[in-house]
């Protein structure tokens, strides 16, 4: 029997959705910045903020984007296992879950390139997603903006 797991009220553009957790995945690898702080995932554009210490180079940005279109590509599986919060606190930062999660929570695993709690909408392996391309950035008061689209 399949845990059940907090409903959460969005149901996500699946593609867009695995596509944030790759450039969150991504961030947190090339510059050490945790996850992003807010998001906003639509289906034609989304946004990601992080704690930033300054703007991006017209060249990391554009290695952000082909990183994660290399990702895309690899055709990764995206798979999902289940365990309780005690079990996983070493690894997440569980202050970041909702008031009131359940026990059991969700990690999705996209690949070997990224894990992280989630009860969202994801795609079966990568190269569902498209092609990822960053629209713009922007930086204001330590947050770095990062607008993407799919295509």
């Amino acid at each position: 029997m399949e845990p059940v797991i907090n409903e959460h009220g969005k149901q996500e553009y699946r593609p867009m959705h695995t596509a944030e957790h790759i450039l969150n995945a991504t961030m947190v690898k090339m510059f050490g910045c945790g996850r992003h702080v807010s998001a906003h995932v639509e289906r034609t554009k989304s946004k990601l903020d992080y704690d930033f210490p300054r703007p991006l180079t017209d060249e990391e940005t554009r290695t952000i984007e082909a990183r994660v279109n290399e990702v895309i590509a690899a055709d990764l599986p995206v798979t999902q296992e289940f365990a309780t919060q005690s079990e996983v606190a070493h690894r997440f930062a569980l202050n970041r879950l909702p008031d009131g999660a359940s026990e059991t929570v969700r990690i999705v695993h996209v690949g070997d390139y990224d894990e992280c709690l989630c009860a969202g909408d994801h795609v079966e392996h990568t190269a569902q997603i498209g092609t990822f391309r960053i629209s713009s950035t922007r930086y204001q008061d330590g947050r770095l903006r990062i607008v993407f689209r799919l295509s």
